[in-house]
């Protein structure tokens, strides 16, 4: 085990598509816990025989201080695209939760409580 891989203290792996996102619970060297989130994109490149693969990550840290504000950014911009989407839904309209609109999808399952 790395130095690294102490820090995890809980991981959560979530397949979407071409895209696969974890959702990781930290420590820092204080011991305050916080969430790493890394979305991992597979890219193929080149042609023929033997084509180069490799995964393009992008990360973001979320701190326990920021996640009622994060949260409620996320709830303002699902209900932003619910509201002004062009196509109609596999769901209900109706106000929902972070909880319920990504519960409800097709695509992402995420459990997160604060």
């Amino acid at each position: 085990m790395t130095e690294t891989d102490k820090e995890i203290v809980f991981s959560k792996a979530i397949k979407a598509g071409k895209r696969i996102y974890y959702v990781d619970v930290r420590k820092n060297k204080k011991d305050d816990m916080f969430l790493a989130i890394t979305e991992s994109k597979k890219v193929i490149s080149g042609e023929g025989s033997s084509p180069s693969v490799s995964f393009e990550k992008h990360k973001i840290f979320l701190y326990k201080e920021d996640f009622d504000k994060f949260i409620n950014g996320l709830q303002e911009a699902i209900k932003f695209i619910d509201d002004n989407s062009n196509h109609t839904n596999d769901y209900n309209t109706e106000e929902k939760t972070v909880e319920d609109s990504i519960e409800t999808s097709s695509d992402i399952k995420i459990d997160i409580e604060f």
